[in-house]
């Protein structure tokens, strides 16, 4: 198999997708059953829709890199970090599994989504099946921590299905608060990423100051990571981000900006056009956009984003990370933000 070459990765997303896709692999073979394992094999990009391999696979792996680096800020090998590696982004494709059904995404990466070809009912039972698979390889690995990691790594999908789940609440609801809003993103976006930050450290045995600062270290750049995708959902470059212009706008979604901009003073003609039952037309985008911008949701989402980097750099300094590690956490934490910005 032949991992292929994703445009602007960093050096070390190369090198942690070069290691661990294999062993991504030899992971599903071993603790899916034949049917949740072809279903795997096409989600990831291993195989086409009848099984037969693709010889290529596309996936930036950041989360499994942020958790080997959170080995070797512990002082362990990437071998000794590779089970919390697994475990976390078996996680993460859970979640894409499910968010595809659940935003009825009819493509990824280019083609379709698993749903669209094995069926809602299977690709629902793939993704259980890769949360169990996740805990069975962390509670195998013959390291200090495996159960305590086991348990960071289910507290932190739990938190995210909680943030899913306020998300989708929030599509209900015309009172949805800032604060409400920015709690909804540190658990769906902000809590699986800072736990991949911590895992590899949590696995090997690590001190608990260094697991809970590489984990806040995660859990801002998660936010960050939200409020940018939230802007380029309304003011992103298509061809940059893959996103039509305005796209959060036209479904009406609660994003950070529009949450923010939503409940400051003299919004009313946004709250009318926006939370009303009209439909969305391409003028009334167009005025949305002007007035969410006009109302300071653009700029308080940049300063928030900006606010979050900085809180990242200061814990991720504050634990004492050997050089070289904290340069490379910080090359994929760019990564993960700038290329949202």
């Amino acid at each position: 198999m032949t991992t292929t070459p994703t445009r602007g990765l960093t050096p070390v997303l190369d090198t942690g997708r070069t290691m661990l896709g294999p062993a991504l692999r030899d992971a599903v073979n071993s603790h899916l059953g034949p049917e949740m394992s072809r279903i795997a094999h096409y989600h990831f990009g291993w195989a086409d829709a009848e099984g037969r391999p693709t010889g290529t696979w596309g996936g930036k792996m950041l989360r499994p890199t942020l958790a080997l680096l959170s080995a070797r800020a512990a002082g362990a090998t990437d071998a000794e970090g590779l089970p919390a590696a697994l475990a976390v982004e078996l996680v993460h494709n859970f979640s894409l599994l499910h968010d595809d059904i659940m935003d009825a995404d009819e493509t990824r990466r280019g083609r379709a989504t698993a749903w669209t070809v094995f069926g809602v009912p299977s690709a629902i039972l793939a993704g259980d099946a890769m949360v169990t698979a996740a805990t069975s390889v962390l509670l195998a690995a013959p390291a200090a921590g495996a159960t305590s990691a086991t348990v960071s790594l289910m507290t932190a999908t739990q938190r995210m299905i909680d943030g899913q789940t306020s998300d989708v609440e929030f599509e209900r609801r015309d009172d949805v608060t800032l604060g409400e809003c920015l709690r909804m993103a540190g658990d769906k976006t902000g809590a699986l990423l800072g736990c991949a930050c911590a895992l590899g450290a949590e696995l090997v045995g690590a001190e608990r100051s260094l697991i809970e600062g590489l984990d806040a270290f995660g859990a801002h750049i998660g936010l960050a990571f939200q409020l940018a995708d939230d802007l380029l959902g309304i003011w992103g470059d298509p061809d940059r981000s893959g996103k039509q212009v305005g796209a959060d706008l036209r479904v009406r979604k609660k994003s950070l900006p529009v949450v923010a901009a939503l409940n400051s003073p003299g919004a009313d003609e946004l709250r009318a056009l926006y939370l009303g039952p009209e439909p969305m037309t391409e003028r009334t985008v167009q005025r949305v956009t002007e007035l969410v911008e006009r109302a300071g949701g653009r700029d308080w989402a940049q300063d928030e984003a900006a606010r979050q980097i900085a809180a990242a750099e200061q814990r991720i300094t504050a634990t004492g990370t050997p050089d070289d590690v904290l340069g490379e956490l910080l090359e994929v934490a760019g990564f993960i933000v700038g290329r949202q910005l």
